[in-house]
């Protein structure tokens, strides 16, 4: 099974080596904004993360699974060690930055973070969304790998408790990974984190890519298009 086809049919594709992972370690001064504990949301406004979702989009496979028109619109970087642990529950990624409140009744569930307003959208524009998680790190069965359930980005935005049934129907992959690869998957994949029970680090720079223009009157808070910013 192609990458492609693998992709559409469970949401989610591990695609290795992507970056090399000296280039990622040396980015570190820049992943973590001062006085954010365990992660930021709003890394793409600095130009080497810019620069890197670029690459991203040059990438051989990713190209083929990021569509050609889409923009970076967001990027934001998660660390889990020791020190900085915690555990995510079985969700789906439902909220979008934009660079303003827009009265519609559509959108929903307005929120202020790190100065960026997000807000979650129709189930038609998280469709259209591309996430690729970038590993900084390895990340083994003890570091807190994410879990995901194969096939639940095609069954809309679920409740809790719909979430739950269909993980127990359909079952997890658990998303272990090398420095420098990526995952690649549909925010609306419903997917989960354990705390991390070992001493290593694990820091993901997580990019989104969307359409340039997004509906109902909403602008994107930052959109890269190479190092362009289009909106």
């Amino acid at each position: 099974m192609s990458v492609d086809v693998a992709f559409e049919a469970g949401g989610f594709a591990l695609i290795e080596s992507v970056v090399d992972p000296g280039e990622l370690k040396a980015l570190a001064p820049v992943m973590l904004r001062e006085g954010a504990v365990g992660g930021s949301r709003c890394l793409l406004d600095r130009p080497e993360i810019a620069a890197l979702a670029t690459t991203l989009q040059a990438h051989r496979v990713l190209r083929s699974l990021i569509p050609e028109d889409h923009v970076a619109v967001q990027c934001t970087y998660f660390e889990k060690s020791s020190d900085r642990n915690w555990l995510v529950a079985l969700h789906q990624d439902l909220s979008i930055p934009v660079a303003r409140r827009v009265e519609a009744p559509v959108l929903r569930g307005w929120s202020d973070k790190e100065g960026t307003v997000f807000v979650q959208p129709p189930p038609e524009v998280l469709e259209q969304l591309i996430a690729v998680r970038l590993h900084v790190d390895a990340c083994g069965a003890e570091d807190g790998p994410l879990r995901l359930v194969p096939g639940s980005h095609r069954l809309g935005v679920l409740s809790p408790e719909a979430a739950a049934a269909v993980r127990a129907d359909r079952g997890e992959s658990t998303c272990l990974a090398a420095a420098g690869d990526a995952l690649v998957m549909r925010p609306l994949t419903l997917h989960a984190s354990s705390k991390s029970v070992g001493t290593s680090r694990r820091r993901v720079l997580h990019f989104v890519f969307g359409p340039p223009r997004l509906p109902f009157g909403l602008a994107w808070a930052a959109a890269r298009a190479g190092m362009q910013a289009v909106a």
